[in-house]
């Protein structure tokens, strides 16, 4: 059964791929499909498979058609990025229309990666902002102190926020 899947992972990986290698790498799913039920057999995966690359490997006949040869590029994602492309920006949005938030998202992170290697670039992030030594002598504000009454008409007004269910 391995060897059948790494036989598809060498015809997929051609920089040139024909009818007859399309029909070769059909028949190397089809096969790959078939000879993996020995590990269900055998009790190495007794439940069977459900695995998202191995269901992709059935389009990859349609999509090459389609799109043309892959030339050894690697569909797989890294956790991390998935998480960082994916699961932070669906967690910060209100998932309503949750789509155009994530990407939204994403963009700002990207604009400020880029900014940061450019700002990398001109010297302007090799120390800190505010070290020990130019650290600005600015007062500190008394918080308690809101500066008393304002002066004029007495406007009474009430502000109601957008209230969120819990999700525990």
């Amino acid at each position: 059964g391995l060897a059948l899947f790494l036989e598809f992972c060498y015809l997929v990986r051609r920089s040139v791929i024909d009818e007859d290698n399309l029909d070769t790498i059909e028949n190397a799913v089809v096969s790959f499909h078939e000879a993996r039920t020995v590990f269900q057999e055998l009790g190495v995966r007794p439940d069977g498979f459900s695995l998202p690359r191995q269901h992709s490997i059935t389009h990859y006949h349609q999509l090459i058609q389609e799109f043309g040869v892959p030339n050894g590029l690697c569909s797989s994602i890294t956790e991390s990025a998935h998480i960082r492309a994916v699961k932070k920006p669906w967690r910060r949005s209100s998932r309503y229309k949750a789509l155009g938030q994530m990407l939204l998202v994403n963009q700002r992170l990207d604009k400020l990666a880029a900014s940061r290697v450019d700002f990398t670039r001109r010297g302007m992030l090799q120390a800190s902002f505010f070290s020990n030594d130019v650290a600005p002598a600015l007062p500190l504000p008394n918080d308690d102190d809101d500066g008393g009454a304002v002066e004029g008409q007495n406007i009474l007004g009430e502000v109601l926020l957008g209230h969120k269910p819990s999700e525990y």
